[in-house]
This record gives structure tokens, sequence and C-alpha cells, in this order.
């Protein structure tokens, strides 16, 4: 079976916008970017996904002359929903965005959020990229096989850890992992934390078997050794990084995560189109071509309201997969 995107269990292909042609002076002015005061809600902890592209973007937005002096600020808690509340309650706040991916979506569902996606405004998905499975460095597993045929013979013994809350991609990549290799998802010990950041320390310390994450967020650790890398969930080996696909280690599948932005609630036109213009001049800029590369990222672009489109259809997907795994 292959997943081209981690929900498009029957086989749907992301849809992959490129962005208009460059505008930008790098002044930001000529293009209507400037937002002071603009601030970014991380809707998890610092050192995970969301707050590793928050930070980026906010930066490469100030080092291309788009805006200045954006803060970013983290407000974590029940996978990101509480972020989300959070959001939805600036109506009309037009200096506000937030961080936010698959976890979020499915979060929503997990915690039966009162608030959801579709009360926000829609901004941009920005990225999409695999996940990695890792060891800490003295783990007794040196391949995917040999950590699998362990998980088979136990699963309940060999918890796994992820940065997202059930139905999230961290949680969703390793059920269907488990089931590609002979494992009853239901079985799984899941323990989720709140972003990739919490879930570094448990993995370092030994408190889950492995983890599963975004490969951008592990990078500095895996080539650093404090981490060993066994395999990669999407459709392509990563450059750089020395691990066999999954489907390559003779496992059917293949996952890939998203990552994008949303603002408040209620914002006019002129506000909804500076956010928007602000997030486009972004990807056409050198410095954000150069985080992609550099975080592993891949470019999955796509603004307004075929963004929108693309959240409900996520969130449908959530449940659908949710429901043909069992959970």
């Amino acid at each position: 079976m292959r997943l081209r995107t981690p929900l498009a269990l029957l086989g749907a292909a992301v849809l992959v916008l490129t962005g208009p042609p460059l505008l930008t002076t790098g002044s930001g002015a000529e293009t209507g970017t400037q937002i002071p005061g603009l601030r970014f809600m991380v809707p998890n902890t610092p050192g995970g996904g969301y707050d590793i592209t928050a930070r980026t973007a906010a930066k490469n937005a100030e080092d291309a002359g788009l805006t200045h002096d954006i803060e970013v600020f983290n407000l974590p808690g029940a996978g990101g929903t509480v972020g989300l509340a959070r959001l939805v309650s600036e109506h009309g706040n037009g200096k506000l965005a937030m961080s936010m991916g698959l976890g979020v979506v499915g979060a929503v569902h997990s915690n039966d959020a009162p608030k959801t996606l579709a009360d926000t405004t829609p901004i941009a998905r920005l990225t999409e990229e695999p996940d990695v499975v890792v060891v800490a460095k003295d783990s007794p597993y040196k391949d995917i096989k040999q950590l699998i045929d362990a998980w088979k013979e136990n699963p309940g013994k060999l918890p796994v850890g992820g940065g997202s809350s059930p139905g999230g991609p961290d949680h969703l990549a390793p059920m269907l992992m488990a089931r590609a290799g002979g494992l009853t998802p239901k079985d799984v010990n899941y323990i989720p934390y709140d972003g990739g950041g919490e879930l570094l320390a448990s993995i370092l310390g030994n408190k889950v078997a492995f983890g599963v994450s975004g490969v951008g967020e592990y990078l500095d650790q895996i080539k650093s050794g404090e981490l060993r890398l066994l395999a990669v969930t999407g459709p392509e080996r990563v450059d750089g990084l020395d691990a066999p696909t999954l489907r390559e280690a003779g496992y059917d599948m293949d996952f890939t995560n998203w990552r994008g932005i949303v603002a408040p609630p209620g914002l006019t036109d002129a506000e909804r189109d500076k956010l928007t213009n602000l997030v486009t001049e972004l990807h056409d800029s050198k410095e954000w071509k150069e985080s992609l590369k550099k975080n592993g990222w891949h470019d999955a672009f796509l603004t307004g309201d075929k963004f929108g489109e693309f959240l409900d259809a996520q969130d449908k997907r959530v449940v659908s997969v949710l429901k043909e795994l069992g959970l």
C-alpha cells in the first residue's frame, strides 16, 4: 500500500502548487507584506516541528526584508488545541498567525476540541516531509528489521513515542508501520508527547523503545550521533542521511507529514491578503528555499481557499484512517 501523504490511505496524491513569480524587491513595502506587530503562535513546546517551522519562517521573512520584528511564542497543550482555541478567540486579529499541521487536525478529534480548523482563516500550506524512525545511540536495535521483529514479539513492551496526539502524523506513521510489519495497531503502546522537543528527551532517556518524528526536527541529533536513524517513512531516501525507506526495507507503506499557517476568523479581505502576500513572498525568497533544503522539507505551497479545501479533506481522512486501522 502506497501512502504519498499521511492520510492518503486510498492512494490520493498530494496537490503541490507553486507560488506566483517573485515580486519582492526586498523592502516588503511594494507588495504589502509589512505587518508591524505580527505575532506567530506555536501550539506546542519549543524544539518541535511547528516551533522550528515558525522560527525559521520568521527569521527568513525578516532576513528577506519582508517584515520586521516578528514575535514567535509558544502556547502548548492538548496536542495544539489550546493554541487553536486561543487563535479562534482572537476574532479579527490580523496580526496573529499560528503554525500548525496534521497533528492539530488529529488532536481536534482525540481531544474532542470545541474549536476546529474550520473556525480559522486558512493562509497557506508550506511544507511536506517524511518522518524518521529513531532510537537512542545505545539502543540494542541496529536496523529497522531488528526493531520490528522485536516489536512483533511483544508490542506492549516496546513503547513508541511520537510528538503528536492520536490521529496526528507521529501517531499514524507507527500505526501504519505496525500494520505493514504484521502487528495489530490496537496492540501498539503509543505514548504521545507535546511536540518533538518533549519526545527527544524520552528517546535519549530510553523511556520509549523508539520514536517517530519529522526529519527536520532531529537532523542535528542524527548527524551528531545522539540518535541512530533506522528508517525514513517517505517514498524516497533523504539526501545526506544513511537510512532506507520503509518500503526498501520490505514494509509496504510510505508516509509524509505537512505543515502550514492559519489565522484567526473574522479577518478583513485586506488583512487576509496581507498575510497571504507575506507568506507567498516568503515562499519565493532565496532564504526560504535554503531552509527547505537544510531541513529536508519539500515545498508543498498552497494558499487561501484551496488550502481550506485541503484542510477539510484532511479532517475527513483522519476519521477514515483511524476507523480503518481499528483505532
